[in-house]
């Protein structure tokens, strides 16, 4: 039987596809391509090549070592995280359909790619490397939609903050503008960094359609069009990307640390979520309230309550993520329920056509997100779990008044406990893709908790006699 690396060859039009890239490659002037793909953390990882051999890396891929998909990362012990020195060489096969001219260096091009076990390997040669997240939510969703007949389309609510930088070109942590929420002066402040984001963005392939100011210090929050889960992540990648070249070349640094202020909102990312079935909208409402999702809505509502802990660790997934949840006042989503356009809850309707999943902020690695969503929701419709009546009330108030709700996880180390039990989220991180994630995340808990902060030498410097 064809290994998963010869059918991905093997696909119909691929040949054509590259040969149409070539030609693109040669009309454009492309001299340099990325074949990049995304680590644990979602990093933008991958090798460079001249375009001259785009044909020899589309058939044949490039080669690079299983640890990358971890950042080759030590952890506090000094062991490599996910994968030893001695662990073999994965290979990467571009996806001619990714490929996309840099539109800040044109003779610059980049292309995602899939990622597989090597060819010689005893262990399941050519077969898919299970830490690649990227490919991982592609088969996910595939599989979600080949059971289920339903597939996720997705939008993100990306925030970051765009920070002054030193003399010495250092990011300082203070913002280009004040923390003015919805301020259109500050917005303008901001003018010249959102024109060149947004034309490249829409040079590759985004389709913006709002923008404005947050209310923290240079927050910005730009939004492109929904789609399809997996290609959303890929866009959430780009963006992150254009705005890193954006700062390069307009002197700021574009901040995607989840709380780097307090006393002002973090940086979240909300995922805006529905399940359609070809070009319809199976969230839609089915009865006489117009606000209420269909029973297939809540049921995937009941299944994202359920396994919110576990959740919490794939969107939230940074030491720093739950200073967000922590710094009170800011709508931070702490509590496990849901509501009509209510952000004092984890999830809230923000529309009869999808809901808000809060539970998520900038750090977040895409790939990882929408998998472990798809399989949450996956849980609720096929036990078809009841999310319980919306919540109507401030959640404060509602549990002043008596109602037991429950409590996400407050620390990355509580998160890292709650997904080790439930096996419905782990299945999105399959195979070696949970011990890579939990080996890295549990160094970094470790590491935080090993550590003398500012906080513990003003605290207890002088805590005697």
């Amino acid at each position: 039987m064809p290994t998963a690396l010869e059918q991905f060859l093997a696909q119909d039009g691929r040949d054509e596809a590259i040969e149409r890239i070539r030609r693109q490659i040669d009309e454009s002037g492309v001299s340099y391509i990325y074949y990049q793909f995304v680590s644990v953390t979602g990093r933008i990882m991958g090798k460079g090549a001249p375009a001259a051999h785009w044909e020899r890396f589309a058939t044949h891929g490039f080669q690079l070592v299983y640890g990358s998909t971890a950042n080759l990362f030590i952890d506090r012990h000094g062991d490599y995280i996910g994968y030893g020195p001695e662990s073999r060489e994965l290979v990467g096969l571009p996806e001619a359909e990714t490929f996309c001219v840099l539109p800040w260096d044109p003779k610059t091009a980049r292309v995602f790619c899939t990622l597989f076990r090597g060819r010689e390997e005893e262990d399941d040669p050519g077969g898919h490397l299970s830490s690649d997240c990227r490919g991982n939510l592609k088969r996910i969703h595939a599989e979600f939609e080949a059971e289920t007949g339903y597939h996720l389309r997705a939008g993100t609510e990306p925030e970051m903050m765009w920070l002054k930088l030193n003399p010495d070109g250092t990011p300082s942590v203070e913002g280009k503008t004040k923390p003015y929420c919805y301020h259109i002066d500050q917005f303008s402040e901001l003018q010249p960094l959102i024109h060149k984001v947004m034309e490249y963005a829409g040079a590759m392939g985004l389709d913006m359609i709002q923008g404005d100011h947050e209310d923290a210090p240079g927050q910005l929050e730009l939004n492109w069009q929904f789609d399809r889960a997996e290609y959303t992540a890929d866009r959430l990648t780009t963006y992150r990307q254009i705005c890193k070249q954006v700062g390069r070349e307009m002197g700021a640094f574009p901040c995607f640390m989840p709380k780097p202020f307090m006393g002002v909102s973090a940086n979240g990312c909300h995922h805006n979520i529905s399940l359609w079935q070809g070009d319809t909208n199976v969230f839609l409402p089915e009865g006489d309230n117009p606000r209420m999702p269909s029973k297939l809505g809540l049921a995937a509502i009941g299944g994202v309550l359920h396994h919110l802990d576990a959740l919490t660790c794939l969107t939230s997934p940074t030491v720093n993520s739950y200073r967000r949840m922590w710094d009170t006042g800011f709508w931070a989503p702490l509590y496990a329920d849901w509501g009509y356009q209510n952000r004092t809850t984890a999830l809230r309707v923000s529309s009869p056509d999808r809901f808000e999943y809060r539970s998520v902020d900038s750090s977040v690695n895409p790939y990882l997100s929408m998998a472990g969503l798809l399989k949450a929701m996956g849980d609720g419709i096929r036990r078809n779990l009841d999310p319980g009546p919306p919540e109507e009330r401030n959640i404060y108030e509602a549990m002043a008044e008596g109602k037991e709700v429950r409590k996400i996880p407050m620390t990355l180390g509580d998160a890292l406990a709650a997904l080790e039990q439930d096996d419905v989220i782990k299945a999105a991180l399959p195979g070696e893709m949970y011990s890579v994630f939990s080996h890295y995340k549990r160094d970094e808990w470790e590491r935080f908790c090993a550590t003398v902060t500012d906080w513990d030498v003003k605290e207890y410097l002088d805590i005697l006699p």
